[in-house]
């Protein structure tokens, strides 16, 4: 472990240990505000489509899977925007900008008044998730030093998933008791008492001096740049097919009452939990054993949670299993896109957010046409395991690619690859 984060200030394990905390803190209540509308669908399509939920409840917890798929939009756009532009900031000071902005947004989403308000709110709410992650996780690199990158990134993102066992589930029933809109309130709370703690926590870390935008954007030119997002963007969509629609999967499936939601909130938090430390330390060892582990094991639970959903032990055995290989390609996926975006590190680091949510919003999205669609609420899950198949083929064509490359005594493979193939082509 490092002794110095920027060069000249002696840091103590200890205060190695409570800059951590404070990172993965935030990623507690981007869990919180990410998740929790999954627990509270019901309620929301209630309280701001009451008209169409009392004569068509189905097609009102689908259209509120809209806001689930704003959030994920905005992940998608603000991630690399934010990290390209911004890359050259003390990265505290940028860590500090970002969740002011959390915390007002999410504020927004808990007053304004209707549907379309709303939605808008949690669009502007999630454009500072991936650039915090991004940022996050290279501190944390840093502060854990060399060869240990994926376990660094797996702490930061023990706030996420820590947040689907304790966070999620609390403020789910706070949410039911008191109101969807307390339950958001909340959550500004915890960014709040976050910023606080990266205040007094976080080393200074400096920017990039040297980069620049267009540096940055470069990691677009790159082919497995693509394919990397493509393995997290529909893989990873498996998990929202499933999240998006778990409460009403629980009570119209498998029979149970809403009070059993944020008992299933719990068990996809454990197995997040333990998936997302699993995955770091086997990433650290090798990325490609872990992507198709982790995927291979994400289908088969899907699989068995279509099948299985209408009982109890079914749903909890699947969704325990489909959030934990969910949670272990994470930090491999992220630790993929840092090794094949050369120089481009801080957008590389936050692009897997941009990627991990676009399949949130398709799983949503997806799941959300099947249910529409008359099929039922078991439909999202074989949907689930379709996206998980497309993403485990996705992760082996670009390894192939690298061997490959490698055969062919290409020493460097990572570089403008794509400019080179359409320039070739041409």
């Amino acid at each position: 472990m490092p002794s110095t984060t920027d060069g000249s200030a002696i840091l103590s394990p200890t205060r190695i240990r409570l800059a951590l905390l404070a990172l993965a803190l935030g990623g507690f209540g981007i869990g919180a505000t990410e998740f929790v509308a999954m627990g509270l669908l019901p309620n929301l399509a209630q309280d701001l489509l009451p008209g169409l939920y009392a004569s068509a409840p189905d097609a009102a917890n689908a259209q509120i899977g809209w806001l689930i798929s704003a959030y994920a939009l905005g992940v998608v756009v603000g991630a690399p925007t934010i990290a390209a532009a911004a890359a050259r900031w003390p990265r505290k000071q940028l860590l500090l900008a970002l969740l002011a902005a959390f915390t007002l947004a999410t504020i927004a989403s808990a007053l304004l008044p209707t549907f379309g308000l709303v939605l808008v709110a949690r669009f502007v709410a999630a454009l500072p998730h991936g650039a915090y992650f991004g940022i996050a996780s290279l501190v944390a690199a840093d502060l854990m030093g060399p060869g240990k990158r994926a376990r660094g990134v797996a702490l930061v993102l023990s706030g996420l998933t820590i947040s689907n066992v304790v966070g999620v589930p609390v403020i789910t029933w706070i949410g039911q008791v008191y109101g969807w809109r307390v339950a958001y309130l909340v959550v500004a709370a915890v960014f709040a008492v976050t910023f606080l703690a990266v205040i007094l926590l976080v080393p200074f870390q400096a920017g990039d001096p040297l980069a620049t935008m267009r540096n940055e954007l470069k990691a677009f030119g790159r082919l497995q740049v693509w394919f990397a997002l493509g393995i997290g963007a529909i893989g990873f969509g498996g998990l929202f097919a499933v999240y998006t629609y778990v409460a009403p999967l629980t009570i119209e499936v498998t029979g149970l009452g809403a009070g059993a939601v944020p008992l299933v909130l719990v068990v996809i938090g454990l197995g997040m939990t333990v998936g997302n430390l699993l995955g770091g330390h086997l990433a650290d060892k090798s990325v490609r054993r872990t992507l198709y582990g982790f995927f291979f094991v994400m289908i088969v639970a899907l699989v068995g949670l279509a099948l299985s959903a209408q009982f109890l032990p079914g749903l909890l055995i699947g969704v325990f299993l489909v959030g934990g290989a969910a949670a272990g390609l994470s930090p491999a996926i992220q630790t993929r896109l840092m090794d094949v975006s050369a120089d481009s590190q801080s957008i590389a680091a936050a692009l897997n957010h941009s990627a991990l949510n676009i399949g949130n919003a398709l799983g949503a999205f997806l799941g959300g046409l099947a249910i529409a669609g008359g099929l039922g609420y078991v439909a999202p899950v074989w949907i689930g395991a379709g996206l998980s198949v497309i993403g485990l083929v996705l992760a082996v064509v670009s390894f192939a690619i690298d061997r490959s490359r490698r055969r062919n005594g290409q020493h460097v493979p990572y570089g403008t690859d794509l400019i080179d193939i359409v320039r070739d082509a041409a």
